[in-house]
């Protein structure tokens, strides 16, 4: 032979006999691992992008999601993440609801006639039902135990409670048809809301076509987030529960104050329309200081400081749980007979 044959390069192996790869195979393996795993989860990656603030961060982000989940949905490589959604029991979890599809607010000229005080018993018990964002959690556990001791009374599951939720973005949580469903599902003739303290922004989704908001407070703002409290005050009077709303805090921040302000006077006018059928509970004088704003401790009955407000200077602490829960009992004993069946007042 005139030339010699050439030799292939030895196989690299490892110990115990294993084949090497080059560094190159590895990030080309690593690459198409983390594009299945993004396709996988391309519709739960769509929603997170689109609850985003405002922004082109939230543009771009929806941008490439949507193609993501769009070559998701096409491969059907989507439908692994669906099914074990439903086995879990959260087959709504990667929609992006933003319907506000309620009953509209009644008329002004609207017959505003109180219903009849109903008695409930032991045999006939008042159902409530405690929803709200993250400001409801402690005082709705302070609700349950105030009516623990009334067997007149029962709740309707635990606390409804949602972090980072409100009415201005039901992408991150529609509120308008879980109210509408829970009213059908559950049946509470008592309901307790605290809404809100998320909403104090210019940013609105779910508007109708061809309607657009301006910032926060502005005519526009104020028009599209009152038909928003209508709508979830209807939603529940309508299916004869009584409802009482719990206004917002002082903060804080003053600033932020003074949106919560916006924000209650809002809802405090609605449930005005609503006599004996809807109760706002103004919570702002419950937490002022000696100068009328913001008080982390509060003197109780005794004279003694309290610690009532959380250290984030808006969440609430235990005690102040118990002050608003005590005022929303009143209110519900005032609207029912929850003590005739038992001969007391």
């Amino acid at each position: 032979m005139t030339a010699e044959r050439r030799r292939r390069p030895r196989r690299r192996t490892g110990e115990g006999g294993r084949r090497l790869h080059s560094a190159g195979s590895a990030i080309v393996v690593s690459l198409a691992g983390l594009l299945i795993a993004l396709l996988l989860n391309a519709p739960g990656l769509h929603k997170s992008a689109a609850i985003q603030p405002e922004g082109w961060k939230r543009d771009a982000a929806l941008a490439v999601t949507g193609l993501l989940e769009s070559i998701s949905g096409a491969l059907l490589i989507d439908r692994p993440r669906r099914a074990l959604k439903a086995v879990l029991g959260r087959s709504n979890d990667d929609e992006i609801d933003t319907a506000v599809a309620l009953p509209e607010p009644p008329a002004d000229d609207a017959p505003a006639t109180p219903p009849r005080r109903e008695t409930f018993t032991p045999t006939r018990k008042l159902r409530v039902w405690i929803a709200g964002d993250s400001l409801v959690v402690v005082p709705g556990e302070s609700i349950l135990r105030a009516i623990t001791g009334n067997p007149a009374v029962t709740p309707v599951g635990k606390i409804d409670g949602r972090i980072a939720s409100g009415l201005e973005r039901p992408d991150v949580f529609n509120w308008f048809t879980h109210v509408r469903a829970q009213m059908q599902k559950k049946k509470p003739k008592a309901v307790v809301v605290m809404l809100g303290g998320n909403d104090d922004h210019g940013f609105m989704t779910g508007l109708p076509e061809g309607r657009e908001v301006g910032s926060f407070g502005s005519s526009s703002w104020r028009t599209e987030y009152r038909r928003r409290v209508a709508t979830i005050m209807e939603a529940i009077v309508r299916n004869g529960a009584f409802l009482v709303w719990i206004g917002l805090p002082n903060t804080h921040d003053g600033e932020q104050t003074d949106r919560y302000d916006v924000i209650n006077a809002i809802v405090q006018s609605e449930a005005s329309r609503r006599p004996g059928r809807a109760a706002y509970l103004d919570t702002y004088f419950f937490f002022a200081g000696a100068n009328g704003g913001f008080a982390e401790y509060i003197a109780d009955e005794t004279g003694k400081l309290v610690k009532m407000r959380a250290d984030d200077g808006v969440h609430f602490e235990r005690p102040a749980g118990d002050l608003i829960a005590k005022k929303v009992v009143e209110h519900l004993q005032e609207r029912f007979d929850l003590t005739s069946w038992s001969g007391s007042s």
